[in-house]
């Protein structure tokens, strides 16, 4: 169905549930589980999820060239049509919206739907201050060090100041320990980023999840994407950078019932 050959899908993935296909893109320094653990169940149980871990996540051996955004859009697709979707909608988390843009862009007959959260077009000026930052802190021995920037960035006011300080301890321990191994390689791809172009032509019904109290993407960039693809639909939910720890139910919620009136 794809006017594009497909690679053999070799990165690790996540399959589960039934119905409708649908593709997982995850965020940098994250994996499948997770982006996504806290809502997986709920997104499987009406659809076939399948989720690809990129190099250095989950049980994907890391890279030892630079990342590319085509290859990790080929990839994505590649396991979905391996687990026998012809067609599927595609979730993107904030590195894995442009992964996702890209996969409907060169896969156009394969993605029916895109869900975009907490995600960008290209590099703004914040993110190119913020992952430099990222990347240098990922290298080994800084690790406590970068879940301190991690938690500072990525939470909401509200869910940050919400931790009493023994939360919060417990917080910046868990970030520090489940730190992907391939995220130096994460952070160095992010700024390279651009998918402005892929943008105007793209033809799948669109959602942009807009996380209001986000310090990593932030909501002029989520209106850009809004603005830029045809028909796009743009939704608010008050959270920082990581719905899935703050409003889990209600970010599956946002996702489904826009996949509900989409459905392959």
């Amino acid at each position: 169905m794809s006017a594009r050959a497909l690679p053999e899908a070799t990165l690790a993935r996540t399959v589960l549930g039934s119905g409708p296909g649908l593709a997982l893109a995850h965020g940098a320094g994250s994996s499948v589980a997770g982006t996504y653990g806290p809502i997986l169940e709920g997104l499987a149980a009406h659809h076939t999820v399948v989720g690809v871990d990129y190099p250095g996540s989950g049980d994907t051996p890391r890279s030892a060239t630079p990342l590319s955004l085509d290859d990790l859009a080929d990839q994505l697709v590649a396991a979905a049509v391996a687990e026998g979707l012809d067609t599927f909608a595609v979730s993107g988390y904030s590195l894995g919206g442009p992964v996702a843009i890209r996969a409907a862009a060169r896969h156009p007959e394969r993605v029916t739907a895109l869900v975009l959260t907490a995600t960008f077009p290209h590099r703004d000026n914040r993110l190119a201050l913020a992952l430099p930052i990222w990347r240098k802190l990922a290298e080994p021995g800084n690790r406590a060090l970068l879940a301190e920037f991690l938690t500072m960035m990525a939470l909401g006011a509200d869910a940050l100041e919400a931790m009493p300080n023994e939360q919060l301890q417990q917080a910046l321990a868990f970030t520090a320990a489940s730190v992907a191994d391939g995220t130096p390689e994460h952070a160095e791809l992010a700024p390279r980023v651009d998918v402005r172009e892929d943008l105007p032509g793209i033809q799948a019904p669109t959602l942009v999840i807009s996380t209001t109290q986000d310090w990593f993407t932030s909501t002029r960039l989520h209106r850009q994407l809004a603005d830029a693809i045809p028909g796009a639909q743009l939704v608010e939910i008050r959270t920082g950078h990581l719905p899935m720890v703050e409003r889990p139910e209600e970010w599956q919620k946002l996702i489904t019932e826009f996949l509900d009136q989409h459905s392959a």
